[in-house]
């Protein structure tokens, strides 16, 4: 598949079929994925992928966790959302609910949504992404690099993903289950597995911004844009 085909298309899965992958297929999608450029070449991603009956207890624990423990993050959340950021997050959001016949004010069904985070929305496998304490900012935004031509790779094989921040707010809970050393920081999940085209959820898809709302083109040397 051409790249400009796989960015196009892909999309962020919220309902999988349980059928488990092929380990070649993994292993093809992650080691596509080591191709991402990093910091001096340091490549402080590790990933731990969770399948089978591991990633059932791991549901079991994070789903607990999530209705009973306080946040636990490695990184701070975002401190607020502000103009456009607020409106894209709250029109993704909106348009998920509607997609699964879910009122704005009903307020239980949505928490209710948000628990699947923590069972994979039904996926097979789940990536679980960490990097060196010691690399601060430059690897966590190394592993975003990852994360993204992870989901890319997995969607040019045939997979569907979902890159998850939510795996990331019981950090210490993730710790102790996959044995993680105290110089790994959780950065951030990705569940994967094949859609589900039933899946209501499957059935929207979120909208980007034009390139004039993100990018100012510089061309002077009094740095004014055009």
């Amino acid at each position: 598949m051409e790249l400009e085909t796989v960015l196009k298309e892909r999309w962020s899965c919220r309902g999988f079929r349980p059928d488990p992958v092929p380990e070649e297929t993994l292993r093809s999608v992650l080691t596509l994925a080591q191709r991402t450029p990093s910091w001096c070449n340091t490549q402080p991603w590790h990933t731990h992928l969770v399948s089978g009956e591991a990633l059932a207890q791991l549901a079991k624990v994070l789903t607990e966790a999530a209705t009973s423990a306080p946040l636990d993050t490695d990184f701070p959340i975002p401190a607020g959302y502000h103009g456009a950021y607020d409106e894209r997050r709250r029109t993704a959001g909106y348009a998920l609910y509607a997609s699964l016949g879910i009122e704005r004010s009903d307020r239980p069904a949505r928490d209710l949504q948000i628990l699947k985070n923590f069972s994979f929305f039904g996926a097979p496998h789940a990536a679980i992404i960490t990097t060196d304490r010691d690399l601060g900012v430059y690897g966590a935004i190394d592993c975003g690099g990852y994360v993204a031509n992870l989901v890319n790779a997995a969607h040019d094989a045939g997979l569907a993903t979902v890159p998850q921040a939510a795996l990331a707010f019981y950090s210490s809970h993730l710790r102790e289950f996959l044995g993680l050393p105290e110089d790994r920081q959780v950065v951030c999940g990705v569940s994967l597995g094949y859609a589900d085209p039933e899946h209501p959820a499957n059935s929207f898809r979120t909208e980007r911004a034009e390139v004039t709302d993100a990018v100012t083109f510089v061309s002077d040397v009094a740095g004014e844009g055009r």
